[in-house]
């Protein structure tokens, strides 16, 4: 049977390097909707600009993704090689419009961008929990049902649905912080 084992962000990296498609398209997977947000949240392209970024986005991971140093820093990267192309974008757009030449990214991207790496932080966390817990946060917080919907789908009794939320999230808050700190500088 198949373990519900996910690989970090950078075994999965190190697999790409070797080779593995299947480890691309897995990578491809995990962070084209945190790359597809960064392009039209963050920088509010157009959705034809957004397609051609996103495309350009990924064919420039796989071809440089040997010169990333840091086989964990693929995220952040990637947000780099993202921001770098939409503003590339933006400028060639710009020249259009003569005069408005001082085009700078949105005011607010580098807080869509924080919000958007937060997000992407639960969802990892959430994809290291059981399947049970996984469930049942998924459908809580990403479907917004109800108690009673949730207990009619899992077949449980809706007050026992609050508790078992409530563990998962216990759960979930120590696998966060667990990455945290694992990622955190070390104070010297």
């Amino acid at each position: 049977s198949h373990m519900n084992v996910v690989m970090t962000d950078a075994q999965l990296v190190a697999r790409c390097r070797s080779g593995d498609d299947d480890a691309w398209r897995e990578l491809v997977d995990r962070f084209s909707r945190y790359v597809y947000a960064v392009i039209v949240q963050a920088f509010r392209l157009p959705e034809h600009d957004a397609d051609d970024v996103f495309q350009e986005v990924f064919t420039r991971a796989y071809e440089n993704l040997h010169k990333l140093r840091d086989d964990a820093a693929i995220r952040p990267w990637l947000a780099q090689l993202t921001r770098r192309l939409c503003i590339d974008t933006l400028r060639s757009g710009s020249r259009e419009q003569p005069g408005d030449d001082a085009l700078a990214e949105p005011v607010d991207v580098e807080d869509a961008i924080g919000r958007l790496d937060e997000a992407l932080t639960v969802h990892e966390a959430l994809a290291t929990l059981p399947g049970n817990c996984q469930e049942i946060l998924d459908r809580f917080f990403a479907r917004d049902e109800s108690y009673r919907l949730i207990g009619e789908a899992l077949d449980l009794p809706s007050g026992t649905i609050a508790s078992r939320i409530s563990r998962c999230l216990v759960k979930l808050r120590s696998e966060l912080e667990g990455t945290k700190s694992a990622s955190a500088p070390s104070g010297g």
